[in-house]
């Protein structure tokens, strides 16, 4: 071994000695540099809950300040509205002031109700007053559907108080019509649609057990609101809906006062969902239907034939001699209920199917007042749709049948509106026959505006704004068009995205100053502009106040354009929204970007309802996100 090498060799157990205290400051500057870390960490986590405390504090300020504002409100419908909403928004936070703020805005629906100021048109008697608040279109409703989402005991203390009011609207009534009139399953009573309205809220509030639990008291009679409550009850839990349709079944097979119209009623429950039919003694038809009527559900061979079973009890009872025939149908409205549901009892009860047609031909024929559009009802939602190739055909007959451009105008218009309801471009070409210029441009607009909403639906983007450049659109409608056109773009077209919503707002700027819809149509681009140009957004924030201020009827909720247009089979009306596009929805969104900004934006609306709608959207955007309590 070589000097060298022995040299190395008695060093080797020496190095340790030498590396140790190196090794020994680097861990220990390593610690420090950890801890201070750490602390930093600390402290600026403890500065951002210390905000987050402030702007808590704050919010629930501004939500209180709002609430004691509403008492000076002049408009007596508002009051309790936002009352009601200041309540529900601070409710995580401080239950007990919530309670309370629930107890005043209850007592400013009574006043606002006492005066009709929400229910009451001009020249309205007292009946269709007193309908209409049954129906739950009073301030007393909104409150109540309010306060039971957030405790079932407030909401059946508001309840109750309804009970006495309800009962004298109903002897009001009563006053006013027929000593002979009967149920006819359409309405529930006073209380009873109260409750199911009510329920039929909490269930689409996802409380579906909360829902139940209000709703059975009433689940005992068969009317739109209960089958309409129990259909949407099924889409969620189709084993408790269809025990409790069951249940209800077993009454009314046994119910003496069970007639006709008790069948339709059920069927909408087993055939028709979203179809609720009903027949009168003339044999004209009394009908509500969904925006989205569902196909027939799967239920069990075993419910199926309790409902044919019952249906079959109460449509072969024997008749009554007609001049006591106080049934709501009567015969003609009967023989029309047994026609229309026939085909269900040939599929599946062939004898019981024999027994109903002799029953049908002891009823009569039928009469000369049943209208066509009637006439539909026996087959709407039990059989298809006519086929779009038939009624073309039909059109063509009619056309060259027709005796004047006025019928040839109308029969054009019938086919163009039917096509364009289900996406058909050919509608386009229909609606160029119409003669009369001022009537081809309406129809065509909503002719345009239905194939623009189907290519929404269907996420096609360049259709959309395809149609957005030539369609016979108006300034805001157009301005809407491009608006969709944007949010259907992926993130990777940011730039073809941000060039529509140019298109969209030069669109709304062309429109008229009074135009009521231009601030409805710049709260959907502000949406759009939140996540692809957060500045650009605020810009835009700017021009909505500037159209808000400007139209008095402009709220900030429930914003959307409507365009309808009449055709002979009824009013068809369009509502053109935007998935997640709504005033206290982009004021959420900005209130994260600058929350003190955005509150400064809510005060510059000068009229009440928009501005405590934004303040009350500004504040639950940080009252929501953390439910705790604070001290103030």
């Amino acid at each position: 071994m070589s000097k060298r090498h022995t040299a190395i060799l008695n060093f080797l157990p020496m190095l340790p000695l030498f590396v140790l205290p190196f090794t020994a400051s680097a861990q220990v500057n390593n610690e420090k540099q950890s801890r201070l870390a750490l602390a930093k960490t600390e402290v600026r986590s403890n500065e951002a809950d210390a905000l987050e405390v402030q702007r808590r504090s704050f919010a629930f300020s501004l939500v209180t300040s709002l609430a004691d504002e509403a008492r000076a409100y002049r408009d007596l419908a508002l009051r309790p509205r936002v009352l009601a909403r200041s309540a529900d928004a601070i409710w995580d936070v401080d239950s007990d002031m919530a309670r309370g703020l629930f107890r005043r805005a209850w007592q400013a629906a009574e006043e606002g109700d006492a005066g009709e100021l929400t229910v009451k048109g001009k020249d309205d008697p007292p009946m269709v007053t007193a309908l209409r608040r049954m129906s739950g279109r009073d301030l007393r409703s909104e409150v109540l559907n309010m306060a039971a989402r957030r405790d079932r005991a407030l909401g059946e203390e508001f309840l109750a108080k309804l009970q006495d009011e309800l009962k004298r609207a109903a002897a009001d009534t009563k006053d006013q019509t027929d000593s002979r009139s009967v149920n006819d399953n359409w309405s529930a009573s006073g209380i009873g649609a109260k409750r199911l309205q009510l329920a039929r809220t909490l269930l689409d509030d996802n409380q579906t057990e909360q829902a139940i639990e209000f709703a059975k008291p009433s689940l005992n009679e068969v009317n739109l609101y209960s089958i309409g409550f129990l259909s949407a009850l099924r889409r969620k839990q189709p084993d408790s809906a269809d025990q409790m349709f069951a249940s209800l079944l077993a009454r009314a097979e046994i119910d003496p006062s069970s007639d006709a119209n008790t069948v339709s009623g059920l069927s909408s429950y087993v055939i028709s969902p979203g179809l609720y039919v009903t027949f009168k003694s003339d044999g004209g038809a009394r009908w509500s239907q969904s925006d989205e009527p569902a196909p027939p559900p799967s239920i069990s061979a075993s419910l199926r034939n309790k409902f044919l079973q019952a249906s079959a009890s109460i449509l072969l009872k024997p008749l009554p001699p007609t001049d006591q025939d106080f049934s709501s149908s009567g015969r003609l409205g009967k023989s029309m209920v047994v026609k229309r549901l026939l085909p269900l009892f040939d599929q599946y009860a062939h004898d019981t199917a024999t027994a109903l047609r002799t029953a049908l031909t002891s009823l009569g024929g039928s009469s000369s007042n049943t209208i066509d559009n009637d006439g539909l009802m026996l087959t709407r939602g039990v059989q298809p749709d006519e086929n779009i190739g038939d009624a073309l055909e039909q059109l063509q007959y009619r056309l060259s049948r027709a005796k004047t451009s006025r019928e040839r105008d109308r029969f054009c218009a019938d086919m163009s509106i039917a096509l364009a309801n289900q996406g058909d471009k050919r509608a386009q070409n229909i609606v160029d026959k119409i003669e009369d210029s001022d009537r081809r441009l309406h129809i065509r607009r909503y002719v345009d505006l239905s194939l623009i909403q189907r290519a929404v639906r269907k996420k096609d983007a360049s259709e959309v704004a395809r149609l957005s450049k030539t369609g016979e659109l108006s300034h805001t409608q157009r301005s809407w068009a491009y608006a969709q056109a944007a949010g259907l773009l992926p993130k990777s077209e940011r730039l073809q995205a941000l060039e529509y919503l140019q298109e969209a707002v030069d669109e709304s700027r062309r429109a008229e100053t009074n135009d009521s819809d231009r601030a409805t149509v710049l709260i959907v681009i502000a949406t759009q502009y939140v996540s692809a140009d957060p500045v650009r957004a605020w810009e835009i924030m700017d021009d909505l106040v500037r159209a808000a201020n400007s139209n008095e009827e402009f709220r900030g909720e429930n914003e959307q354009l409507s365009y309808g247009v009449a055709s002979t089979n009824g009013v068809n009306v369009m509502h053109l929204g935007c998935e997640d596009c709504n005033f206290a929805g982009v004021l959420r969104m900005l209130s994260k970007d600058d929350f003190y900004r955005s509150i400064d934006l809510a005060r510059s609306f000068k009229n009440d309802a928009p501005r405590a709608t934004a303040t009350l959207a500004i504040a639950r955007a940080v009252l929501d996100s953390k439910a705790t309590s604070f001290n103030r």
